[in-house]
């Protein structure tokens, strides 16, 4: 029994120096295993910076109008005869866009006439009885003239005459100037609306877009600055003109009203039209970045720069910006290589592999 017990007691043993044996082989060879990872370089785009002119952009919302319109009455409430355009339709200086029936007001022109030509024949009378005669006017007196005037009705007849003139001249709708036809939503047939008008003429030889300012953009901003200008319907069009009035005057809700001329029109832009309007003004001697060149870390601006192959962490202070760009405050010098993509992910002196070298 004893010799039974000695031999398991034994090969327990053995099995436990076995054991120990093999985890410390593996020990040993784990220490003598070294793992090294490769430096992953970032791939980045570098600019150098210097100084240069800076497009300063001011966005405003507004609406384009007509510098010159025109809206056109019938003074007289007749029957619309006859419509010669439509809403839309382009219309050049002088041309007929309706007329009224016509009967009615040169019957009436017709008797004004008659009724002036007998006043004449009256005046003559009267002057004749005085000792004057219509062929020498000039040497009658002011004082005798005007009471034979009013003795004869001429000057009655007069007046009258010229109102029933005037108001055959209206019957017929023209053109003031080359334009299009707008606001025309009368029918023919029916009867013209006094002192309402029948349509109007918009010139598009000039148009001008009102817009607003805030208060505290007022003394940036100067009558002649350049302004871009795009339909928010029409977003591959874009229009150039220039600031042409400034209203001296800070509104309740502190906005400032303002009107920029706009160049080149086209038949694209319409009366009351929504653009949005930007404002530029040239900085010359300016440090320039793009907008993706500053990342914020920690809450601050931070520009990384290009030094000795590694990325370097520069606080700096952003001043003037347009949609794209920043000018650099402080925080950077000229003539620094500034990184300007690949940079979101950067630390401090973190190795960087430039891409763009053959843009530089």
């Amino acid at each position: 029994m004893n010799k039974f017990l000695l031999c398991l007691f034994s090969s327990f043993l053995m099995g436990v120096l076995l054991a120990c044996s093999s985890s410390s082989d593996k020990l040993v060879s784990n220490e003598n295993i070294s793992i090294t990872l490769p430096e992953i370089s970032n791939e980045v785009c570098v600019m150098p910076l210097k100084k240069q002119v800076f497009h300063q952009e001011l966005v405003s919302n507004g609406k384009v109008s007509a510098v010159a319109y025109a809206d056109l009455y019938f003074l007289s409430n007749e029957r619309v005869a006859h419509i010669y355009v439509q809403n839309g339709d382009r219309v050049c200086r002088g041309q007929k866009l309706a007329e009224l029936e016509l009967f009615s007001l040169q019957n009436e022109l017709s008797q004004a006439t008659n009724n002036l030509e007998k006043a004449r024949l009256d005046l003559k009378d009267v002057l004749i009885g005085q000792g004057y005669s219509l062929d020498s006017l000039a040497s009658i007196p002011d004082g005798v003239m005007h009471i034979a005037l009013i003795r004869s009705g001429y000057a009655q007849c007069e007046d009258v005459y010229k109102k029933s003139k005037y108001a055959l001249d209206c019957a017929v709708l023209v053109a003031p100037y080359d334009g299009v036809v707008a606001n025309l939503f009368h029918k023919e047939n029916n009867l013209s609306e006094g002192g309402k008008a029948f349509c109007r003429v918009i010139s598009t030889d000039s148009m001008e877009v009102d817009f607003t300012l805030i208060e505290n953009e007022l003394f940036t901003v100067r009558c002649g600055d350049a302004v871009k200008i795009t339909p928010y319907a029409i977003h591959s069009k874009e229009y150039t003109g220039y600031i042409s009035m400034i209203n001296p005057v800070v509104e309740s809700d502190g906005m400032v009203h303002a009107k920029a001329y706009i160049n080149n029109v086209s038949p694209s832009l319409y009366e009351g039209m929504n653009v949005r309007v930007r404002i530029q003004q040239e900085f010359e001697h300016e440090l320039v970045v793009p907008k993706t060149a500053v990342v914020l870390r920690s809450g601050r601006q931070v520009v990384f720069t290009l030094e000795n192959g590694k990325a370097i962490w520069n606080y700096v202070r952003t001043g003037m910006e347009n949609l794209t760009e920043y000018t650099i405050e402080e925080g950077l010098e000229e003539g620094a290589m500034v990184i300007i993509s690949g940079n979101v992910n950067l630390a401090h002196e973190s190795p960087v592999v430039v891409i763009n070298n053959s843009d530089l």
